[in-house]
């Protein structure tokens, strides 16, 4: 049995869909917070349990006769978004899991300038010493990223960000399929995986432009200092904590964490990567 962690969010409800595709729904486990949410995973004939990382009892009935976990990193800030992701990994062995999965990122890094890269780079060494194979998906920075900073700019006509740097922004469509192919085949790949990232990167004057095409009217790019945006986010109802997480993004960016692109990802899934221009056609 293949047991998916996150099964209902962004992510994992996508690789959920593409598992389902490649195999019985009674060979399919998933670990939800809240149940009702996989209602219709259940109604399918997917293994539907209980399962969250900061009450690592609820694992052990969740992972329960799995052969492989998938385990989508804790949507959680802070030292707890480790804490949470090792939990997971420590029910995965407990579970007698022939192998693990973890859903990383292509910065994962403990010298990162952006905090979640390096709740990454701590989760894989702690995958490496459990003894069981694994394999961190190394995913690319999502594309669905970049609509948060469009929403306001659409209505002002101004993209005002702080300094960046190109991106490989990558689709969530994408990298569900990629996950579920490595899930459900044999695979030469053993620990980090190569960056599955999109063919191609960009920096926010570039996505100004193409949201500029898409929409018809002009949206500006503006360059702001550091601290006067993490001061104009504030201003706007945005906790300055949060805001100051969000510049550790651009930080990173600025510092080439996010700009390595690579074509394994078009490998696994067999076609061109979304591009953003496509995603943000259809957003928008």
């Amino acid at each position: 049995m293949i047991v998916i962690t996150g099964a209902t969010g962004q992510l994992g409800s996508r690789i959920v869909d593409q598992v389902l595709q490649r195999m019985a729904a009674t060979e399919l486990g998933v670990s939800v917070t809240d149940v009702t949410k996989a209602a219709d995973l259940e109604a399918r004939g997917v293994r539907v349990r209980r399962g969250d990382f900061t009450d690592p009892a609820t694992l052990t009935h969740a992972f329960e006769g799995a052969d492989q976990v998938l385990v989508i990193s804790a949507a959680i800030r802070g030292a707890g978004a480790v804490d949470a992701n090792l939990a997971a990994i420590d029910a995965a062995v407990a579970a007698g899991a022939r192998r693990i999965l973890y859903t990383s990122h292509q910065g994962a890094a403990k010298d990162s300038l952006f905090p979640p890269m390096i709740t990454h780079a701590r989760t894989e060494q702690h995958l490496a010493a459990t003894g069981v194979p694994w394999l961190a998906l190394r995913n690319g920075f999502y594309s669905s990223t970049l609509t948060y900073y469009l929403d306001q700019a659409l209505t002002s006509g101004i993209l005002a960000v702080p300094a960046d740097a190109p991106v490989s922004w990558t689709g969530h469509d994408d990298l569900a399929t990629a996950a579920a192919t490595l899930l459900t085949t044999s695979s030469a790949f053993s620990g980090p995986t190569p960056p599955l990232t999109a063919s191609s990167t960009l920096d926010f004057a570039a996505v100004a432009a193409i949201a500029s095409e898409i929409t018809g009217r002009e949206i500006r790019h503006v360059v702001t200092d550091d601290e006067e945006w993490v001061a104009s986010a504030v201003e706007r109802g945005l906790p300055r904590i949060a805001a100051e997480f969000t510049l550790g993004m651009f930080r990173a960016a600025r510092r080439g964490e996010f700009a390595a692109t690579d074509p394994t990802l078009e490998k696994l899934t067999g076609h061109s990567s979304e591009t953003v221009r496509t995603m943000l056609e259809r957003t928008l």
